[in-house]
């Protein structure tokens, strides 16, 4: 069902900071910031040869990226995305293995500009995973 590698996401406090530590130090080609407030981000992504890291600053003090940072204030890996060929079958397909889908179940448009849908890290030995469609 899961496809390839989209991007491991990581919160940070800091955005600036951090894309300057990727660009600068690690010579990485990092995006422009994106503010997402449907999900309460903002991002910027580091271009790898093979996937992408996706730097997330909280947008707000209500973002659950805010609450992440507050339990991690040095911030961390925070989700981990797979791409999915059809975003609706694999959601029907995970809820009947009993997966649990975060939110209402319905796929919301991410940073890429397609659907997304969210699994409880308890499903998934501790990690949040997030779906995106291909």
């Amino acid at each position: 069902m899961i496809g390839r590698l989209n991007h491991v996401a990581i919160a940070v406090r800091d955005l600036a900071a951090a894309s300057a530590l990727y660009r600068d130090t690690l010579g990485a080609r990092v995006s422009q910031p994106l503010p997402q407030p449907e999900h309460g981000v903002t991002v910027v992504f580091v271009e790898l040869p093979n996937t992408k890291v996706e730097l997330l600053e909280p947008l707000g003090e209500d973002s659950p990226v805010a609450k992440f940072i507050a339990r991690n204030p040095d911030g961390g890996i925070h989700h981990i995305c797979y791409e999915v060929d059809d975003i609706i079958a694999a959601r029907d397909r995970l809820k009947e293995s009993g997966a649990r889908v975060l939110g209402s179940g319905e796929p919301r448009i991410g940073a890429h500009g397609k659907p997304v849908l969210f699994l409880h890290p308890k499903d998934f030995t501790g990690t949040l995973v997030e779906l995106e469609q291909a």
